[in-house]
């Protein structure tokens, strides 16, 4: 990717074009909405900076300088505009990742495709290839963690200006045309500028389950049954015999449901959500069965039209009536009568008139009935073009939009049975863990409940509220349906006991009733070092105790588990949190099989490198094979859902990426082709975890570093910014363990010091090489194992996008005596893990891919001013109203141009 690549066959503009022609563009509106001597400053600080890091200038100082003169209007202005830049160059580069996979889609070289994916299971007989895509389940589930800086009314107008850019880009337009998009354009980037770039409020949990809304409802809905259709039309062009393609996608949220740590989400709160979410998908189901009724007009004296067509209207008196004036209002229509019938039944789906559809699946049973015509007359691309993607729909988004999980806190569930038991007679805060277990066990079994948790007169507001959830739970399961809401996340998992709670909860609401039903996965959330290396206590007592076995067995004998990358990393550091896991993940494959169960993981991963994230089709192919069952689970936050899913394009891209990685890793365990790894890797990989934990925890317990943390960083901004609903801590405590991982990481981002991203991790290496390692086995694991090349390449961009000069500068506002402590530590650590990555991976940059050191390039130079704004605002003792929205803005416009919170 260069700027100054020429448009081709597919495209005006290239992202240099756009780059500049939206810079202007804003400082256009810059000066006319404010003056040339206010957008003189802001060129200033631009040019300056791009100067200093070309090489030109010896120093900051002018730069400095000209900052120090801001009078605080002036000084607002800027943080503002470089925060609009940011916006605007980042819905550039979006529209270069677009040109770019069209392109390579066009001359049949794009990567990780589907028609690649297709190849790939051609090279297996067609009943072993059908069995890979069987066992296929990708399970994306969208979190309100508090990670998205940006306020929804701005990322609208965001999304307008992308409209534009691709108008502009893909389309032949005539000069008036070309006219009238460019002012839409210029009009757009004007109200962006004029529109409050901070929220006046917190956002409540409501806001964000209506953001995650937005994107499944109008952008996933549509983009799903296109890559359904890609992945048929592949397969058909690989196999002679294409085997069928099952449901192999299913989209979970958490918004609404999570209430660990965050007080606001209430019974209420997941119940307006779930109502929501229905009344959503089922308008986009009316639309589209309108649709149908249009395109389905085929006169049935030419058809030989099946029976299971005409049939199918249920025994109800004001339904047979619909049909009679279907079949008088199309007479000779059989498609449109009985779609009339279906548009009725769907209608009556939300409210209490008998006859509506019980399920998603009865209607889409319905349409492959008329698909199934469709096609015996003849009329296969009807079928194709308008039917199956209907159908398609509805198996994936169902009546629900997406299946919604509920999570808790341990703490929640036990202080609430203590309190609910000990009014039994039980005293369970009295019990030992094996007791506590015993006692569980004996209450879920028995035919009759011992609570009723819809009467909470006289108990706790915690209690109460628990009681409240899970007495929700039942009715909502009964308005609903069980898959619009089933499964359970436990946090902070310890015990097996901590499970068997909320198994007895659900079991005393009726939401389990051993041994024929159970309509809840429990999973267990593992996070901390010690749960993860006692997952052999935890997972196997629950595997061998009979209530619990009995409703694993109810649930198919699959059990799901959640890993936390957070909190393991800000736990343990960045090298010895990824070994952990994956170490850990190996030995739970092998619980789940010492006991006939099926493993299904569920990997918490955050947007930034250094909660887990990273290109996720590298992560899925990077799993240990033990675990490859082909169902997946992993969370999706914050930034990364804009960045992922606001573009129907890249929501497409990244939804095949993902199919490519699980179905060519399903394959390869299917195939007996698994990786090969050494006993000497994992020997190092220990050598290297054990010491890079020694030193990120010494780092963290050494007198003075929380401190430190607190005054080199901007937390205490962080803090009290309105990103989402839930607190910014766990606890009141003054302590990074009472930190949540998103602010921890957030705050070392802006500062430009992702030192949660690499911290240890030269410690760890130099450990192994002074222990007689051999660098020449690490570049065999770089090359050869996909754990350790996907571990190494994320420690690289985190190190790429580290500028320890500016973080520098952020050290200057610690008190001197911590500042000499820390500082010259962090540097020399970060300076050695620069050079051990380099020289295992043989490159000259921390960062490989050349597109994303010139994106580095060209944003660093905006990025700086901000930085250096901030630095300013955050060494005043007090500042002024206007100063702290400045201040705030300046996190914002850090966000956007770092292209990551937390």
């Amino acid at each position: 990717m260069t700027d100054n690549s020429p448009p081709d066959a597919l495209h005006d503009r290239n992202v240099g074009r756009d780059v500049r022609e939206l810079g202007a563009l804003l400082g256009n509106i810059i000066e006319d909405q404010t003056s040339r001597e206010v957008f003189e400053t802001v060129e200033r600080l631009r040019t300056t900076a791009i100067e200093y890091r070309a090489g030109n200038v010896d120093s900051r100082t002018p730069l400095q300088e000209t900052l120090e003169g801001l009078d605080p209007e002036t000084g607002r202005t800027v943080a503002r505009a470089f925060t609009t830049y940011f916006e605007l160059i980042n819905l550039a580069e979006e529209r270069e990742r677009v040109r770019s996979f069209r392109r390579d889609s066009h001359e049949g070289t794009l990567e990780e495709s589907l028609e690649s994916t297709a190849a790939t299971l051609a090279e297996l007989d067609p009943e072993t290839a059908a069995g890979v895509l069987g066992d296929v389940l990708i399970q994306p589930t969208f979190t309100a963690h508090p990670t998205e800086a940006r306020r929804k009314t701005i990322k609208a107008k965001l999304r307008a200006v992308a409209s534009s850019l691709e108008t502009l880009d893909e389309r032949r337009l005539t000069h008036k045309e070309a006219r009238q998009v460019r002012r839409a354009l210029s009009a757009t980037v004007r109200s962006l500028w004029q529109t409050p770039q901070i929220r006046d409020r917190r956002p409540e949990p409501t806001d964000e389950a209506r953001n995650v809304q937005w994107y499944l409802e109008n952008t996933l809905f549509d983009v799903v049954p296109e890559v359904y259709e890609e992945l048929e039309h592949a397969l058909g062009m690989a196999f002679e015999d294409p085997p069928s393609v099952p449901s192999l996608l299913e989209f979970r949220s958490w918004a609404g449901g999570d209430r660990d740590g965050n007080p606001h989400v209430t019974p209420a709160v997941t119940a307006d959500t779930l109502e929501r979410q229905r009344a959503a998908v089922l308008a986009r189901y009316r639309d589209a069965l309108a649709e149908l009724s249009t395109a389905l007009s085929q006169d049935g004296r030419r058809l030989a039209v099946t029976e299971p067509v005409l049939e199918g209207t249920p025994d109800v008196e004001p339904l047979r009536d619909i049909a009679r004036r279907a079949r008088e209002r199309y007479p000779n229509e059989p498609y449109r009568q009985r779609l009339q019938v279906m548009r009725e039944r769907l209608a009556r789906v939300d409210d209490l008139r008998p006859g509506g559809y019980d399920s998603a699946e009865e209607l889409a049973t319905d349409l492959r009935a008329i698909a199934d015509s469709l096609r015996e007359n003849g009329a296969a691309d009807v079928a194709e073009t308008h039917v199956d993607p209907v159908i398609r729909q509805l198996e994936t988004f169902r009546f629900s939009l997406a299946t919604l999980d509920l999570r808790d806190h341990r703490e929640q569930h036990t202080r609430a049975i203590d309190e609910l038991l000990a009014a039994e007679g039980i005293e369970y805060g009295d019990l030992d863990e094996d007791e506590r277990v015993d006692v569980l066990t004996d209450l879920i079994l028995q035919d009759e409940a011992v609570l009723d948790l819809s009467a909470t007169e006289g108990l706790s507001a915690e209690t109460s509220r628990v009681a409240e959830r899970f007495a929700g739970l039942a009715d909502w399961q009964a308005e609903y349906g069980p898959q619009a809401v089933d499964t359970y996340c436990i946090s902070m998992t310890e015990e097996p006991s901590h499970v068997m709670e909320v198994l007895f909860l659900a079991d005393q609401v009726g939401v389990v009733d051993l041994p024929d039903w159970s309509g809840l996965d429990v999973v267990p959330l593992l996070e901390t070092e010690s749960a993860l290396s006692g997952a052999r206590r935890i997972v196997g007592t629950l595997f061998e105790n009979e209530a619990y076995r009995q409703a694993l067995d109810a649930r198919g004998t699959v059990q799901e588990v959640m890993l936390g990358y957070s909190d393991s990393n800000k736990e343990n550091g960045f090298l010895a949190a990824n070994w952990s896991l994956y170490r850990n993940q190996r030995r739970l494959a092998e619980i789940a099989d010492d006991h006939d169960v099926t493993l299904r993981l569920f990997h918490g991963r955050g947007g930034s490198i250094s909660r887990g994230g990273g290109p996720m089709n590298d992560a899925l192919q990077a799993l240990p094979d033990e675990t490859v069952t082909g169902s997946v689970k992993f969370t999706e936050q914050g930034e990364a859902i804009a960045e992922t899913y606001g573009n129907p394009r890249i929501a497409e891209r990244n939804v095949e990426q993902m199919l490519d990685a699980q179905i060519r890793s399903r394959k390869r365990v299917v195939s007996g082709t698994s990786e090969t790894i050494e006993a000497e890797w994992i020997e190092a990989m220990e050598t290297m975890a054990a010491a890079a934990r020694a030193e990120y925890r010494d780092l963290l317990e050494t007198e003075g570093f929380v401190a430190y943390f607190r005054q080199a960083t901007p937390i205490s901004v962080i803090e009290d910014l309105n990103l989402g609903s839930r607190p910014a801590s766990r606890s009141s405590g003054d302590d990074v363990a009472d930190l949540r991982a998103i602010p921890w990481v957030f705050s070392w981002t802006q500062s430009r010091c992702i030192l949660p991203g690499w911290y240890s991790l030269a410690t760890g290496i130099e450990a192994y090489l002074e222990d007689g390692g051999d660098l020449a086995v690490l570049r065999e694991m770089y090359d050869e194992w996909p754990f350790f090349e996907t571990m190494l390449d994320s420690a690289a961009g985190a190190l790429g996008r580290t500028e320890l000069e500016i973080a520098a500068e952020y050290a200057q506002l610690a008190d001197e005596d911590v500042r000499e402590r820390f500082e010259p530590r962090i540097r020399a650590e970060y300076e050695d893990a620069v050079g051990l990555v380099t020289e295992i991976a043989r490159r000259d940059d921390p960062i490989e891919p050349e597109w994303l050191r010139e994106s580095l390039e060209r944003r660093n130079p905006y990025v700086d001013p901000l930085n250096l704004l901030q630095t300013r605002l955050l060494d005043r003792d007090e500042r002024s109203q206007l100063e702290e929205q400045t201040l705030r803005l300046t996190v914002k416009g850090i966000a956007a141009g770092m292209q990551s919170t937390g």
